[in-house]
């Protein structure tokens, strides 16, 4: 009767895009993911000083295009630089509101500047759609080296189920991408075995490792059949994780299965979803940290009233 009343209620929960939420939550969602974005960019640092001094091959993407040549390396390098120090900011919270869209922006420039030269990875696609939505969200409310200010009265809901709808939508257009390339036939696991197959070879010969599991399995074609069908029913059944609860994390799980299964079979990274930052805002991730503050409280209300 439980399940019954839990999916009678989806339909509800589907479209409740100003369902009530902690704006610890929130916060927490922008302390973990800006985190994730400034170490990103850190990263990838050599990478744009080394792209900025490069005068062949630019090929202007997205924001980019407004370019008609390539940035002065100096440019390149102090936006990559402002934008490290606005995404500081928007993980403390600092200035949230007038810092934050900015950081946005920095980060949507420097990477797809980067992209612009060669192949783009759209891996960043989904962590550059967080941030921005965050950015235009209370989001500093909580947690942050700011004044609380009084919660807004649609609540902490709306940019938490955008932030979800933002994922579901990648994974349902990469669903959607492979149905229109190759059809049903990509669901019989011919097209795949040759992707792995190939992409294996490619790294061996330069060198670079290949997947743990590859061989295994493609000399069971079985498997790689479960693994389309799988894939499909997990993209195409993205939108299942607007509807919250106990089914949207166990989307998550099988959609994180998805790129370890990627990780075994082609060693291919997508660190982000990889790592779990796709999925927080599925989660409560707020309840961790709460628990641990409250610990800590409690245990200094004790020694003070020890002393």
């Amino acid at each position: 009767m439980k399940l019954v009343d839990e999916i009678a209620s989806w339909p509800k929960r589907f479209v409740d895009w100003f369902a009530p939420a902690p704006p610890e939550r929130l916060a927490m969602l922008r302390i973990a993911i800006g985190s994730f974005a400034f170490a990103w960019v850190a990263i990838r640092f050599g990478e744009i000083v080394a792209v900025s001094k490069l005068t062949a091959g630019f090929h202007p993407i997205g924001v980019v295009r407004i370019l008609d040549e390539p940035l002065p390396p100096g440019a390149v390098i102090a936006i990559a630089v402002a934008t490290l120090v606005l995404l500081a900011a928007f993980v403390v919270g600092f200035a949230h509101r007038y810092l934050a869209p900015i950081a946005a922006l920095g980060l949507l420039w420097t990477l797809t500047y980067r992209n612009s030269w060669g192949m783009p990875f759209h891996t960043e696609n989904l962590l550059v759609l967080h941030v921005i939505a965050l950015a235009i969200a209370p989001a500093a409310d909580a947690w942050a080296l700011a004044k609380p200010r009084p919660p807004p009265d649609a609540g902490y809901g709306w940019p938490i189920k955008l932030m979800v709808a933002l994922t579901a939508a990648t994974y349902l257009l990469a669903g959607i991408a492979k149905l229109r390339i190759a059809g049903s036939d990509w669901i019989d696991g011919d097209q795949l075995g040759n992707q792995i197959a190939i992409d294996n070879v490619r790294k061996y010969l330069l060198g670079d490792p290949t997947a743990p599991l590859a061989t295994t399995v493609l000399e069971h074609p079985a498997a790689l059949h479960v693994f389309c069908v799988m894939t499909i029913a997990l993209e195409l059944g993205a939108p299942i994780a607007l509807v919250g609860g106990r089914i949207a994390r166990l989307w998550a799980l099988g959609a994180w299965g998805f790129h370890v299964g990627v990780i075994l079979l082609m060693n291919i990274w997508f660190p982000y979803p990889t790592f779990g930052f796709a999925f927080l805002p599925l989660l409560p991730v707020e309840r961790p940290v709460a628990w641990l503050i409250h610990r800590v409280r409690r245990r200094e209300d004790r020694a003070g009233a020890a002393g």
